[in-house]
């Protein structure tokens, strides 16, 4: 594609600002909030944009794989699959974007109605801005542009926008990968539910992640005669403590595409013991949330905890039990050559003048669905990172600016 064409591409991506402002208002007014977070589902979301997309754009077929859920009053989960035929099937460009989102949380902590679009200096505020209509909004006004100029795809472009992201992803992407053959191996499959402020990073990989509950047992007496109990507070500090350096000393591997490029331990939630200050508790609950780097077996981990465990118990004669609250082991990294990410990288630098740069995060994302199954997926968006936060907000230039990678993305031979 020329220079010429693509900058009218960008021009006419620029005049639909303000319609893409609207298209926001529009969707943060229907709070898809699952049933999990006490709402009743993404179907009316899911009409209005399957409506807008027939009215303002046309695709060549959009196709439903709808998870059965009896606890919304619509019976099922949407998950639409949105087609524009290309030159070349041999491959499709897929963007999968989700259509739920959290809830509001605290209304005092936002400046205004989270439901109820702001536009202010440069930003828009709302519950769903970020989190993930940043990952609908600039891939259909990308293909908006391209249809109205009456420019053909060198290959198919998809879009996939799916239900349950907030919660599980099982009536939403993972459902979709089980009921459908519509992804092909060959296919390029970006996720815009991460990413930094300036568009630069493309994630790559994801670490493991296990967390465990700890569970100190000792006995409970009064405070002033320690020497009839047994404190269990005491005795799960130590093991605390003891896990950070032993933990740290035995898994000491890094990897530089990750950010931190270790493994991290952190003890974090801690449940309430005794409800009085002059009782000795008998009881100590605490969490342990790690990262791991793929390759590390979690069964080796579990046992230095057991071993550990083990010296607090002889030590302070009480009793440690563990349990995994999440076992979540890292899928395949996508090769950081692969097809889409050489693609998408151009894009980018062509688009945003960077050079994008190559990652692998802590957290969870739904590629790993993907990566699971052998696709390689990629996951880029230019976010404030702010997502989940009250005030949530998108910069419009962001919005805007990744609608012409999009575009860039999807007009590459």
């Amino acid at each position: 594609m020329n220079s010429e064409t693509l900058n009218k591409i960008y021009e006419k991506i620029n005049s639909y600002e303000d319609d893409m402002i609207e298209l926001q208002r529009q969707l943060v007014a229907l709070p898809a909030l699952g049933p999990d977070n006490d709402g009743d589902g993404e179907t009316k979301k899911a009409e209005f944009l399957e409506d807008w997309m027939r009215k303002e754009i046309g695709f060549d077929s959009i196709d439903h794989y709808d998870a059965p859920d009896d606890r919304v009053s619509s019976g099922s989960r949407p998950n639409i699959a949105a087609i524009i035929k290309g030159e070349s099937s041999d491959r499709k460009i897929w963007i999968m974007a989700h259509m739920d989102v959290v809830p509001a949380g605290d209304l005092s902590k936002w400046d205004t109605d989270p439901f109820s679009l702001e536009v202010k200096d440069g930003k828009i505020f709302g519950r769903g801005v970020e989190d993930d209509h940043q990952g609908i909004v600039p891939p259909l006004f990308a293909l908006k542009a391209i249809r109205e100029l009456d420019l053909h795809l060198p290959f198919d472009v998809a879009l996939a926008f799916v239900s349950d992201e907030e919660t599980s992803s099982k009536y939403g992407i993972e459902y979709f990968l089980e009921n459908s053959d519509i992804f092909g191996k060959d296919d390029f499959i970006i996720v815009p539910d991460s990413g930094d402020p300036d568009g630069k990073t493309i994630e790559v990989a994801e670490k493991s992640i296990l967390w465990l509950k700890i569970k100190t047992t000792g006995k409970s007496c009064h405070a002033s005669e320690p020497d009839k109990g047994v404190n269990a507070h005491r005795a799960a500090a130590h093991l605390t403590a003891r896990l950070d350096v032993r933990l740290a000393e035995i898994y000491n591997q890094t990897d530089e595409l990750f950010d931190p490029p270790n493994n991290t331990f952190e003890p974090t939630k801690k449940e309430p013991n005794v409800p009085n200050i002059n009782t000795i508790p008998g009881e100590d609950i605490f969490y342990l949330d790690m990262r791991i780097l793929p390759g590390i077996k979690f069964d080796d981990i579990r046992n230095t905890i057991d071993k550990v465990a083990g010296e607090i118990e002889d030590e302070f004669d009480v009793e440690i039990s563990t349990s995994i609250v999440q076992s979540d082991e890292a899928a395949p990294a996508t090769p950081q050559d692969a097809p889409v990410v050489i693609a998408l990288s151009k894009a980018i630098k062509e688009v945003r003048s960077i050079t994008p740069e190559i990652i692998g995060i802590g957290g969870g994302t739904v590629a790993a669905f993907f990566r699971r199954q052998g696709y390689n997926a990629v996951v880029w968006s230019s976010i404030a990172d702010v997502c989940h936060q009250p005030n949530e907000y998108q910069f419009i230039k962001n919005m805007v600016d990744d609608s012409k990678v999009f575009a860039n993305l999807f007009l590459q031979e």
